[in-house]
């Protein structure tokens, strides 16, 4: 473990990250866990197995099960339409909307776009929240009112103007607002709140004592980190408590949940052994199985599930993972069920390298060098006057922007204001590397014209705005 523990240090202090988890389990024991740094600095509070971080859109496993459950109860089926449970919600095309599938919300494959809904459904945080200044922000909170309930971020979604990417089941596009759908769905089957469902029939039965959407349902419990953030000055970054917790009531399901290393340990359980938590099953054998189909292909190897990224041929088995992240939040989780491995990653610094951290720990879990590639793109050949038909500006509904320019050796994407050359490695595909060695994945999309008007990059597809002069 010194090799993952030394990389650990580095990482972290290029990062300025304060605090992490990080949590390794062999056939449901605990073999590694371990706290690094603070979950309080100023206290200098350390991290331990039982700090509670949030998780982010971790939690949208949590609500796939829950949709499972249901399923096995004979109220609902993934296979049903939307419109079914939830007679109100429609798109700009509402005939597509229609054949919108709760399997369809589950996988991202409704082809519903990024839209800026997470935005207004989070502004009454955000706005009380003195971490978070004007010129901080790259959205218009004041452009909509604040989205507190499900019927409200209904008839949000029916009011835009936006156009469907392809048919329901065609298309991937990470999506919160499909999510947050799930969480309506999950209350008006159920007759309760979702939350109350969640903690009913999967935190409780799985014993999983510190998980919950409000740190004040813990009570007088002070193992809470204090949430980070971080700003560019002249100086560099500098990272800074921001102890206000994000909320936004009408999509929880997407990603509020707050949790720590020994529960998360727990849930991880859960599709490891085929849906058992110790001797509590918590779902079939065959759901599970349901929730790590093939419903929508990611990279090469990867494709999306219910909840789950998936890598079926991952050194000889399968690697089940997801992440999460939000303001003080970046976490991963993943399962190995073949070798009965799971692994945590939690952090409480936004854009902290948490994909970086949880790859050392599944290297280490398998006793490889901790900076073993997790993902391999070999190159791919390209003529270079296709170059041309990449270029420009992209922008999701959320906010995200990249653009993708000509550089002295071939195309350079700008993001975050850093520039990347990127790596031809498949039919319109490209990756680049990331200063803490990660390679990242993005691939371009066609219209039925044959021009590029699309981008996938991290997980959404963001619209062509305009062509580079």
């Amino acid at each position: 473990m010194e090799q993952l523990e030394a990389y650990v240090g580095k990482l972290m202090e290029t990062a300025k990250l304060p605090g992490a988890f990080i949590g390794i389990a062999k056939a449901g024991e605990h073999v590694y866990t371990k706290g690094f740094g603070y979950r309080d600095a100023e206290e200098q509070a350390e991290v331990t197995l039982d700090t509670v971080f949030g998780i982010g859109s971790i939690t949208k496993s949590f609500t796939c099960v829950a949709i499972m459950q249901l399923q096995e109860a004979g109220k609902l089926s993934v296979n049903d339409p939307v419109v079914q449970y939830l007679p109100e919600f429609r798109t700009k095309d509402a005939e597509s909307s229609k054949r919108i599938t709760i399997a369809h919300l589950m996988s991202h494959t409704s082809g519903m776009p990024s839209m800026p809904t997470l935005y207004f459904a989070m502004r009454r945080s955000m706005e009380i929240d003195p971490a978070l200044q004007e010129s901080d922000r790259n959205f218009d909170l004041t452009a909509h009112e604040p989205i507190d309930t499900y019927e409200q971020l209904m008839a949000f979604i029916a009011e835009l103007d936006v156009e469907q990417l392809g048919e329901p089941g065609t298309e991937f596009s990470y999506s919160n607002d499909g999510y947050a759908l799930l969480g309506a769905i999950i209350e008006r089957v159920s007759g309760q709140t979702y939350e109350s469902y969640l903690k009913e029939h999967l935190l409780d039965p799985a014993g999983m004592k510190h998980t919950v959407f409000f740190t004040e349902d813990l009570g007088d419990y002070e193992n809470i980190t204090t949430l980070y953030t971080s700003k560019k000055t002249e100086e560099g970054k500098v990272v800074f408590a921001a102890p206000l917790w994000w909320d936004a009531p009408a999509m929880r399901a997407a990603g509020f949940l707050k949790s720590t290393g020994r529960d998360m340990l727990a849930y991880a359980e859960i599709f490891r052994t085929g849906g058992k938590v110790g001797e509590t099953r918590i779902l079939s054998e065959k759901s599970v199985q349901q929730m790590i189909g093939n419903y929508a292909g990611l990279e090469p190897a990867r494709h999306y599930g219910f909840g789950f990224m998936v890598t079926p041929q991952f050194r000889g088995g399968t690697l089940i993972e997801h992440g999460g992240a939000l303001k003080g939040i970046a976490a991963q989780l993943c399962i190995l069920p073949e070798e009965k491995i799971t692994c945590i990653v939690l952090t409480n610094l936004d854009g902290a390298p948490s994909a970086e951290l949880l790859g050392a720990t599944i290297n280490t879990a398998q006793s490889l060098p901790v900076d073993e590639p997790i993902a391999i793109y070999p190159d791919y050949p390209v003529e270079a006057d296709t170059l041309q038909d990449f270029l420009g500006e992209y922008r999701s509904g959320e906010g995200e922007m990249v653009q993708v320019s000509s550089g002295e050796t071939g195309l350079v994407v700008t993001f975050a204001g850093a520039d990347y050359p990127l790596r031809s490695v498949g039919a319109d595909a490209f990756s680049f590397q990331m200063p803490t060695g990660l390679e990242k994945w993005i691939r371009f999309v066609r219209d039925e014209a044959g021009q590029v008007s699309r981008v996938a990059f991290h997980f959404r597809q963001l619209i062509k705005q305009s062509k580079e002069a």
